[in-house]
């Protein structure tokens, strides 16, 4: 049974608001640098909430800040590198700003090499904390204001998931809200269930909750966020699982929608496909990464489907979703994939006809199994794998994307291109731009798709 337990405003949130003016006789200014997938977007709202319980104002200008964090992500070398650059140059800030504490935390500072790492060669850092303990920042500014030494904390127990956290949400139109945390799947390539901890999922009343103060609140767009949304349930003391929580969200009053991600294939099942089919307010877009075509690299991967079950899947929501689309991930070069296997990659794209992909040339991470194994293939290569694979894709985005000019949607106005121009998403998550008023941010609009070049361009109705 997982504990779930609630945020204690009066501990230590109140202690940092009374010493905070002591220390910097002014409203102190806090810097948020959030890397990696929509999950530490969310973390992060919940880290800025604190902050501004506990007295800290936002900025964007790290010259005025007093308090900087960097929230990390650990799945590709390439973001590792990034935030390492970064942290390098707080250096000089710091010196700047003796009071300014600097802070990561993430899914990079749960492994205890990066804590090595950033304790020996970044002393200037003075709290680290792993991803299972984001909830007790206030205890680490509070220490850390008092005296104490640098903090690095990277707990092991994932079993605990904390309610009723302070969230300052980036936005006004759409609303991340988190159905579950971890993994169970251990793909040979992933680091996530190394440093986000097993599957816990929390309970649907908070969820419910959640979803209606978001949708009271103004917001158009609830975006359920898990490793894996499909295996949400367990663990729960109650009969619930994916497609019965949607179920009861779309059944909230109001007019808004709902997406969700990230669904792994083996655990996305025919109830799932048939909810999404009959739930108004969920869109009609599944991502659904499929990593590869070959069966051989899939079970190297520990991935538990085959390309055969995948297909079938993507052919029984073609049925019953109407104008459904798809997305994926798909990982280029893993550890002794061949050419034949690559090709049999591109021919499930072909098949599929992906709306648009997400691909990676593989990229190892310490701790997980596929880094130890045997890689032949070059990174030259692989990259020419890759250019390979982005021209079908492009071939294929272009030939749907011409099938839409004429066809008019239902639109969310999501954002602000330019002045006089906005663009938003369709129920299959397909974007638009058009010309309007910024008035429409936030609101649905029909757009009747009239041209397609780079992108899809059309005019309200």
């Amino acid at each position: 049974m997982l504990k779930n337990t609630g945020f204690d405003p009066l501990g230590y949130v109140n202690r940092v608001k009374e010493i905070l003016p002591k220390i910097y006789g002014k409203k102190p200014l806090a810097l948020i640098n959030t890397y990696g997938c929509q999950q530490n977007v969310s973390d992060s709202e919940k880290i800025k909430g604190m902050l501004t319980t506990m007295g800290y104002g936002l900025t964007e200008d790290v010259e005025k800040a007093d308090f900087v964090l960097f929230n990390t992500c650990a799945v590709r070398g390439h973001a590792e590198d990034r935030v390492f650059g970064n942290i390098g140059v707080m250096k000089q800030y710091k010196q700047k700003n003796k009071n300014m504490i600097v802070a990561v935390c993430g899914c990079m500072a749960q492994q205890q090499i990066i804590a090595d790492k950033v304790r020996k060669s970044y002393p200037y850092v003075d709290l680290l904390f792993g991803t299972h303990v984001t909830t007790r920042l206030p205890e680490f500014i509070y220490k850390r204001l008092t005296g104490s030494g640098r903090i690095f904390e990277i707990s092991q127990d994932s079993s605990e998931i904390v309610e009723g956290v302070p969230i300052s949400r980036d936005g006004k139109i759409r609303g991340w809200l988190p159905i579950m945390y971890g993994c169970d799947n251990f793909c040979t390539y992933c680091i996530v269930p190394y440093v986000r901890g097993r599957e816990r999922s929390r309970a649907s009343e908070e969820i419910i909750k959640e979803a209606e103060c978001l949708v009271k609140s103004g917001y158009k767009e609830i975006f359920l966020l898990g490793q894996n949304v499909n295996s949400y349930g367990k663990g729960l003391d109650e009969d619930i699982n994916f497609s019965k929580l949607l179920r009861r969200l779309n059944a909230i009053e109001g007019d808004f929608v709902i997406r969700f991600m990230t669904s792994h294939p083996k655990d996305c099942t025919k109830e799932l496909i048939d909810t999404v089919a009959e739930c108004k307010k969920v869109e009609r877009h599944l991502h659904l990464p499929f990593q590869s075509g070959s069966d051989r690299v899939l079970k190297q991967m520990n991935r538990r489907y085959d390309s055969k079950g995948y297909l079938e899947l993507i052919n029984y929501a073609k049925e019953k979703i109407d104008g459904v689309t798809f997305t994926s991930d798909i990982i280029v070069g893993f550890p002794g994939e061949t050419y034949e296997d690559f090709e049999k990659t591109v021919k499930l794209v072909k098949e599929v006809e992906f709306a648009s992909l997400f691909t990676f040339i593989y990229s190892p991470r310490n701790g997980t199994p596929a880094a130890s194994m045997p890689d032949p293939i070059t990174r030259k290569e692989k990259g020419v794998w890759f250019n390979e694979l982005l021209k079908v894709q492009e071939e294929i985005g272009r030939s749907n994307n011409q099938k839409l000019v004429g066809q008019t949607f239902r639109v969310l106005c999501d954002s602000i291109e330019s002045e006089g121009l906005l663009s938003g998403k369709t129920s299959s998550n397909i974007e638009i731009m058009f010309e309007g008023s910024d008035q429409l941010l936030g609101q649905f609009v029909d757009v009747k798709i009239t041209q397609y070049t780079n992108s899809l361009k059309g005019e309200i109705v």
